[in-house]
């Protein structure tokens, strides 16, 4: 194992973790029993197996490979992710956040081999040297992970299943399924007992606590838009567009905090269910529901003794780097209260309106304003313009927030706030934020800021939270 919270462990203490049932070993480790041919989280509520019948793996896919089938009662298919303490080659590791995200749905490899700066044999290779899988081997498998959530989790057919996961037909589904599951998906769906309302998508969202719910709600009550977003004091939501190779799609969500289960329940519109991975993976990154915060904070802790940590902080997203940028914009050197007004009217007069919804304007609109019915300086307002504008010209996947800086009024915080938030980079220090340096200040804090690597995004909302 190459998680720091794993690699020192031997088969006893794997051993007594497993026992111990404690989520905060939850999707760090899976169980597999050799005399079942079944692998399981560390918290599955089955009875425990002799230990001399037990495999460890750091990860599910790594089982799945070995032969072995997830467990029908724990579902480890859904357990929280530990992308980020994978440990591998850096290209490796973002190659397989990317087709866990369904990008090898809509891309063929070359052109993952291209955004990822190399060429498709040498791409192959890592994949070989390092996991020892193929790319499609391993999309494969995390296609399945998904399609067997939606089977005993949702009332779509099992046709929209097989488009939604990212196979190519029904009977190439119904084949890989019961190779990874050891049944049809149909057979699957009469032991779940399913009674969801089929337009709305149903799954379980896990992470790994502690999460601190009450601060994450804190902060999003301060910052949320009327209309886009919704909040009250145990869920969050909202309205999205997501941007797909050759389409756009429209939907809403709502996560349901479920602290009992350690997790969320999401319910979920869309009108393109081909996105639908990529938009899943999404909202599980704006609630930064795959961090380790047991790790981050012994790290933080190390870096600053004498803070005392809020246990538990995750790192509040925005849907994308483009609505980021245009929150920092509006965000620059006012208070929050200040931007959230500028925010909602910009959504009032530019929102896109379809369906009974309203969504996040569009780059295209607003390239296309004068933003006259702001009170702030024109070159605010050109920068809004020329930001737009930048965001027309690129995809999604090409854009470098580090060329903001060329765009006239866009400097270093508003690049790194929506950096922070837009993408959930883990290692930004807003040391030239207010709320920081007033957090510093106040109380006299000294901050080894190179121990805190990777982790100073978190430093950041710690030192929010010094405000409170």
């Amino acid at each position: 194992m190459e998680n720091a919270m794993t690699a020192n462990f031997n088969n006893e203490q794997f051993h007594q973790a497993r026992l111990s049932r404690d989520a905060r070993f939850d999707g760090l480790f899976y169980v597999a029993v050799k005399t079942t041919g079944i692998y399981c989280r560390p918290i599955c509520p089955a009875p425990a197996a002799k230990e001399k019948n037990v495999d460890y793996y750091e990860h599910a896919w790594q089982a799945q490979a070995d032969g072995f089938r997830p467990c029908y009662r724990c579902r480890p298919d859904a357990s929280p992710g530990s992308a980020a303490w994978r440990g591998t080659h850096s290209s490796v590791s973002r190659a397989m956040s990317l087709i866990d995200d369904g990008v090898l749905d809509e891309q063929a490899m070359p052109e993952l081999a291209e955004r990822l700066g190399m060429s498709d044999r040498y791409l192959r290779k890592l994949f070989q040297q390092h996991i020892g899988l193929s790319p499609q081997h391993y999309a494969q498998l995390k296609r399945c992970d998904f399609a067997k959530q939606l089977v005993q989790s949702s009332q779509l057919s099992i046709t929209d299943i097989a488009l939604a996961s990212g196979f190519g037909s029904v009977r190439q589904f119904n084949e890989q399924f019961k190779k990874y599951a050891g049944q049809t998906p149909s057979s699957l769906r009469k032991q779940a007992r399913n009674n969801k309302t089929e337009n709305i998508i149903e799954l379980p969202l896990y992470y790994r606590p502690p999460y601190n719910w009450k601060q994450f709600n804190r902060f999003l009550s301060k910052r949320y838009l009327n209309g886009l977003e919704w909040l009250d004091d145990n869920s969050y939501g909202r309205s999205f567009s997501w941007q797909g190779s050759e389409h756009i799609s429209h939907g809403k969500f709502t996560v349901h905090h479920q602290p009992q289960k350690n997790g969320f329940l999401l319910k979920l519109e869309i009108d393109q269910l081909a996105d639908l991975r990529a938009v899943i993976a999404n909202i599980r990154r704006l609630l930064d529901l795959d961090a380790n915060s047991l790790l981050i904070e012994q790290q933080l802790q190390k870096a600053c003794p004498e803070l005392t940590l809020c246990e538990g902080l995750r790192l509040p997203g925005t849907w994308d780097a483009y609505e980021a940028g245009i929150r920092a914009i509006l965000g620059q050197q006012i208070s929050v209260q200040a931007a959230k007004q500028h925010m909602e009217n910009l959504l009032k007069h530019y929102g896109e309106h379809k369906n009974g919804q309203v969504y996040f304007p569009k780059a295209e609109t607003l390239a296309a304003m004068d933003f006259d019915i702001f009170k702030m300086p024109g070159a605010r307002k050109a920068c809004l313009k020329n930001f737009a504008r930048y965001y027309c010209q690129h995809a999604p996947w090409t854009l470098n927030a580090e060329e903001w800086l060329a765009l006239k009024g866009i400097g270093p915080w508003t690049v790194n706030y929506a950096t922070m938030r837009g993408q959930s980079q883990p290692d930004i220090l807003l040391d030239g934020d207010l709320g920081v340096k007033k957090g510093l200040d106040q109380h006299g804090i000294h901050i080894d800021c190179d121990a805190a690597k990777p982790w100073r995004s978190y430093l950041t909302l710690q030192l929010w939270e010094l405000l409170q």
